[in-house]
């Protein structure tokens, strides 16, 4: 049901530098930006193997990753992995006795469905279910 580690997300408290820091140090690209404003959060994509990193910055205090960087300061923030069906995952997730963020699939960022389990549940990590976009990369 789980294909591979599709991203994983890091919490930064400035997108421009860390995707300057990520492309001065590592040689990598950033290839896609967005903002979720319901989320409250900005994130860059930035493409390395078959997987990606995802930088997320906060837009406002009241996001859930400024609280994040209050509590832990910039780290990984979650692992995401590809799942053809976001529903089905979070549903065997939490029949084996996980703690569900969300109940259902939701929107996610470029034009994915996404789906979170709480990091009590698998070992500290909070964890992302997420649907391919069909976009090599992105």
């Amino acid at each position: 049901m789980l294909g591979r580690i599709d991203h994983v997300g890091i919490a930064v408290r400035d997108l421009d530098q860390a995707i300057q820091v990520y492309e001065r140090r590592l040689g990598l690209r950033a290839i896609a930006r967005e903002r979720l404003e319901a989320e409250g959060i900005e994130v860059a994509m930035i493409p390395i193997g078959e997987s990606r990193i995802e930088l997320i910055t906060p837009l406002s205090p009241a996001s859930k990753v400024e609280k994040f960087l209050q509590d832990r300061g910039e780290a990984v923030h979650h692992v995401a992995y590809a799942t053809d069906d976001v529903g089905a995952a979070l549903a065997k997730a939490g029949a084996a006795g996980a703690q569900l963020l969300d109940e259902v699939a939701r929107p996610g960022a470029h034009a994915t469905r996404i789906g979170f389990v709480h990091p009590k549940s698998l070992c500290g990590v909070l964890t992302e279910f997420v649907e391919a976009d069909g976009q090599p990369g992105a």
